[in-house]
């Protein structure tokens, strides 16, 4: 009957591991090319010195915001989210340095990253632009209802 309590403790301790858990990085990198941009918030790269599995049109979606879709409800998101892909296009195409940092892995398996270009963040210029909302992972805004 002694042993009845420890056991529970153990199986507490042990069992819970997700409850110490931090959200895992995995470093920063840059981008060797911009393959192509699919909306504001996400586009697709080759990574230099990469393995191909890994590093070969590889998704990256910026963390921390959210873009229009282009598949919007209605034509003001759709409207939107094409000037958010055009300003995001013009930011990676004209780059001289895009980096990639604090890298994780989304739910899509896609890379979420700060991602910055020539030194500036790319979100935070979308939402200075009006162009990105703040998001963290929950409820997305109703760009329609706006």
């Amino acid at each position: 009957m002694r042993l009845f309590p420890l056991v529970i403790c153990l199986l507490a301790t042990f069992s819970t591991p997700h409850l110490h858990a931090k959200t895992r990085t995995y470093g920063d990198v840059s981008v060797t090319e911009v393959v192509s941009i699919y909306d504001g918030d996400t586009f697709t790269v080759n990574i230099k010195d990469w393995p191909s599995v890994a590093g070969e049109r590889i998704s990256v979606r910026i963390a921390g915001i959210d873009t229009p879709e282009m598949r919007g409800r209605c034509d003001y998101e759709k409207q939107r989210a094409r000037e958010a892909k055009q300003f995001t296009v013009a930011a990676l195409r004209n780059a001289r340095q895009i980096r990639l940092q604090n890298l994780q892995r989304d739910k899509y398996f896609r890379l979420l990253s700060d991602v910055y270009v020539d030194g500036e963040n790319l979100g935070v210029m979308l939402m200075q632009q009006g162009f990105a909302v703040p998001y963290a992972g929950k409820t997305k805004v109703d760009w329609c209802a706006r």
